[in-house]
């Protein structure tokens, strides 16, 4: 049930698709059930969301538990239900894939049909409505995985720490899909540097720097909204932009070695040169320096660029020494260019897989892993750059909490012909935010 890691990433496990992962909910019976899986009553998941990740997430929770079973589905389009469910199902069997036409949920608000139906749901739809995925499930009483990032605007994370303190309360694992914090590497160089082996963190330098991803062409029979959805990247109720859904990875790791969130953002960036009417609302490029109380300074990159620089990763300076995760591994260093310690990743495990080992094993022993708060409070410090990137200002923790920022509607409400909030202009252009006009 151990992988070792792979290429396997959250986007190209199934290309092409779109799941929404569900998560199992444990009645107190299998909260007593015996650790062993062999010896355990069988935990029925549920997946919101059927894209790529969804698919992923569904596989890799299938193999963490050999008495797990896959029993809802749920997601906005058939198209996409039906493309992951035959993946799943050639890949894992009917033994585990029990999800018959009756527990195939489609449309918006199918998520609740979905959840009610599981003991452990994944939840992998766009970002925009996983605050609301997420306080049903807890309200359900369910375990959760859930991806990264959990909102898209002030009011989602608001919504995400409510719920996180009911679910703290109820004792439900949630985990969040910013696995760097199951990664063996990034483990073994947190634990050194909370030694002090490179003193403390003044300084850092974080990147998700990359040509870009998927358009999806729009379609004559397609609605406003149904256009937006297939193309939820590029909207920012969905998706919060590129500096949130995938350069959050790199923030989270710079709050999580340093230990805190920070206190201000300024930076700046824009729309150079994927700026079509098919790139949405979204920047290209985002540069933001991040401080800190201690007074540390990690400056943020992410770019959606072809032909240009490649680079995701991240380094800390230290008042002793340095720190380099590139290319996964991590290498400590002094400043005499002494190497302290350097991670071998040959034999570690893939960090999705362990993500979903612990979860399972968790539920299995009874005990309790809650990843809420820290991936609210990552996902606000990246939308806290994103709203000092759109409005050339310094924008602080406090008064970004503090905003009535609201993107997204209530997924019940919306119909395949509702107006979505981001509305195009006469010559198709969608509302781009402009530095120093765009307030917040």
């Amino acid at each position: 049930m151990e992988q070792k890691k792979n290429n396997l990433s959250r986007r190209n496990f199934v290309k092409g698709s779109s799941l929404l992962t569900g998560g199992l909910l444990l009645t107190p019976s299998i909260l007593g059930a015996a650790p062993l899986a062999h010896q355990a009553k069988r935990l029925k998941i549920a997946v919101v969301g059927c894209g790529g990740r969804g698919t992923g997430a569904v596989s890799q929770a299938l193999k963490a538990d050999e008495n797990v079973e896959l029993v809802a589905m749920a997601d906005a389009f058939e198209d996409r239900l039906e493309k992951a469910y035959d993946s799943l199902t050639k890949m894992f069997g009917a033994d585990r894939v029990k999800v018959d036409a009756s527990k195939k949920f489609v449309g918006f608000g199918s998520y609740k049909k979905a959840i009610d139906e599981a003991d452990v749901v994944i939840l992998t739809t766009p970002p925009g409505f996983r605050p609301q995925h997420f306080e049903y499930a807890v309200s359900q009483d369910k375990h959760i995985f859930m991806e990264k990032p959990v909102a898209t605007d002030v009011a989602g994370i608001k919504k995400v720490l409510a719920a996180a303190k009911v679910a703290k309360a109820k004792k439900l694992n949630v985990v969040v899909g910013l696995q760097r914090h199951y990664q063996p590497s990034y483990e073994a160089a947190l634990s050194r540097i909370q030694k002090g082996e490179i003193g403390q963190i003044v300084s850092g330098q974080v990147y998700w720097n990359g040509s870009g991803v998927w358009v999806r062409p729009r379609e004559a029979s397609q609605t406003e909204i149904e256009y937006q959805m297939r193309n939820w990247y590029y909207f920012n109720w969905l998706c919060g932009d590129h500096i949130l859904e995938q350069h959050i990875h790199n923030i989270d790791v710079a709050n999580w070695f340093i230990g805190d969130y920070p206190i201000k953002a300024q930076g700046m960036g824009g729309r150079e040169v994927r700026n079509g009417k098919d790139h949405g609302q979204i920047f290209d490029h985002h540069f933001v320096e991040f401080t800190y109380a201690s007074g540390a300074v990690i400056s943020s990159q992410c770019r959606h660029q072809k032909g240009c620089m490649n680079r995701v990763s991240e380094t800390f300076q230290g008042t002793l020494g340095t720190v380099d995760t590139s290319g996964g591994n991590a290498v400590l260093k002094s400043y005499a260019g002494n190497e302290i310690y350097k991670h071998d990743d040959e034999n570690d495990l893939n960090p999705y897989q362990i993500e979903h080992n612990r979860l399972f094993k968790s539920i299995r022993n009874g005990e309790v892993i809650n990843n809420t708060e820290y991936g609210a409070k990552s996902t606000m410090t990246a939308i806290l750059g994103r709203m000092a990137t759109y409005s050339g200002k310094v924008i602080t923790w406090d008064e970004a909490m503090a905003s009535d920022l609201k993107l997204v509607p209530d997924e019940d409400t919306l119909t395949w012909n509702s107006v979505p909030p981001a509305i195009r202009d006469a010559a198709g252009n969608y509302p781009i935010p402009i530095p120093g006009v765009t307030q917040f």
